[in-house]
């Protein structure tokens, strides 16, 4: 069962976990990141790099947290691989912690 990144990561976008991913499974949006179900080891090693704790093993997703399962199986396919750190969004202190942004997800 893959990883999911969830809601925390909207709007903040903090990449610490790509750069310890050893099978570049990221994919970025514009104001979110994907783990790419069919690319994803189950290796754990961004669960603990994410200032966010915004990514879960799938099957222990929050009950509200259950369709981002889908949304980054489909948003992997469409967004490019993201294989190196990056610099937060500049407004990622002011998102961090802040709970209900899928209003705020942008696609493309």
């Amino acid at each position: 069962m893959a990883y999911v990144v969830t809601e925390g990561c909207i709007d903040c976008k903090y990449t610490d976990c790509v750069e310890v991913c050893p099978v570049d499974c990221f994919h970025e949006g514009p104001n979110f990141l994907v783990i790419d179900p069919e690319g994803c080891i189950d290796c754990t090693l961004c669960v603990d790099e994410c200032p966010e704790n915004a990514i879960y093993e799938a099957s222990a997703l929050p009950v509200d947290q259950e369709h981002f399962i889908e949304l980054n199986a489909r948003y992997a396919q469409v967004w490019p691989v993201l294989a190196e750190r990056r610099e937060p969004l500049p407004d990622a202190a002011r998102w961090s912690g802040v709970g209900q942004k899928l209003a705020q997800l942008r696609e493309g």
